[in-house]
């Protein structure tokens, strides 16, 4: 524990309030989100909560009578909270990953080195608690960030690659149509390739549903049923122990697949082929849609290249700071180099269309 000090200056009751009004804000944000959980990861929360409560506890004890007029948390403690009362997910973990890995207490002598350890496991249980909620939307996110932003990069450098050529605003309008019903027809119908052929391979994979009616015939002595678990992976013991149970039967109640291969250990895809290629079309559509916007409301030549791109590199912008939230990076680094990325695509494209268009000028 901190030896308090005789006679804290001013700046030193100003950052321990800080410290107790981050910690308050912190404990609230957790109980949020363990309210819209269940089970493991709730009691999970509800932990998180009561260290945070400890180190409440440690700044109070500080403070004494100085405790004075609660205080609101720091901007990012607030939106985090925020959200975790309205949403809930796995953006709110990711946002309190970042939150918990600034370690404010590893230079701070006010603080015990159990509260820094306490916050550097804290970050580590929080990354935890992100990566179940990022593998549960990795498919869904995966097509949703690259469909759009292949939309945004590839429509605007195909817009400002013609609009560069010096063909009129009608003709750039009517390619940026085409680019967009194209891109996103091209993507629905890779999409459901992909994940069709996916599902196939993991079909291919599964224990077939009838395989359950060979046990009644099978050998005891020999019980090449083992045989089957050896093939998956399972060491001979575990092969052998695992067939003598299934042998003897399921407990009761129990729910298992063919074979007793529990299916939820049998790899899967979430969605269908018909799903995704939707998904993937209208993400894609909703990307290219964003550069024709001007040329559809009456812009063109110069201005309606400028708004374009305005606009494109707005969306990048948000795409990348949501990428960045998600993987738990800084997001306005991934939001700067998914706007680089886009604009050097769109760029190379734009100054392609004045070398063309100046050839077929001369």
């Amino acid at each position: 524990m901190v030896a308090e000090r005789l006679s804290p200056t001013g700046r030193d009751l100003r950052r321990w309030r800080r410290y107790l009004a981050d910690e308050r804000a912190e404990a609230a944000a957790y109980r949020d989100l363990a309210s819209r959980r269940l089970g493991e990861e709730r009691a999970i929360l509800l932990a998180l909560a009561e260290a945070e409560r400890r180190h409440e506890a440690h700044w109070e004890a500080l403070l004494g009578d100085q405790v004075g007029q609660p205080l609101r948390g720091d901007v990012r403690t607030r939106v985090l909270g925020w959200l975790a009362r309205r949403f809930g997910s796995v953006f709110v973990l990711a946002l309190a990953q970042r939150a918990e890995a600034r370690a404010v207490y590893d230079d701070e002598v006010d603080a015990t080195p159990q509260m820094a350890a306490d916050e550097r496991i804290h970050l580590e249980v929080v990354r935890g608690l992100a990566t179940r909620g990022r593998e549960r939307i990795s498919g869904s996110f995966r097509a949703a960030v690259f469909g759009a932003n292949d939309g945004l990069v590839s429509n605007l450098a195909l817009v400002l690659g013609v609009a560069a050529s010096g063909l009129p605003g009608a003709a750039v309008l009517l390619t940026g149509v085409a680019g967009l019903l194209a891109g996103a027809l091209s993507m629905g119908a890779g999409e459901y390739v992909s994940v069709r052929s996916q599902r196939e391979l993991l079909e291919a994979s599964t224990v077939h549903p009838r395989a359950d009616t060979a046990l009644p015939h099978l050998d005891v002595d020999a019980n090449e049923l083992a045989l089957v678990y050896r093939a998956r992976g399972f060491s001979v013991e575990e092969a052998a122990a695992k067939a003598a149970a299934v042998l003897d039967g399921p407990p009761a109640g129990s729910v298992v697949g063919p074979l007793g291969i529990d299916p939820e250990d049998e790899p899967d895809v979430v969605g269908t082929g018909m799903g995704a290629a939707v998904a993937s079309f209208c993400f894609f559509a909703t990307g290219a849609a964003v550069p024709v916007l001007p040329y559809v409301v009456g812009f063109e030549g110069r201005l309606a290249a400028v708004i374009a791109s305005v606009l494109v590199g707005l969306a990048l912008l948000a795409t990348g700071a949501v990428v960045g939230v998600l993987s738990g990076g800084p997001p306005l680094r991934r939001a700067l180099r998914q706007l680089a990325i886009g604009f050097g695509a769109a760029t190379a494209t734009y100054l392609l269309g004045l070398a063309f268009g100046a050839t077929l000028l001369a």
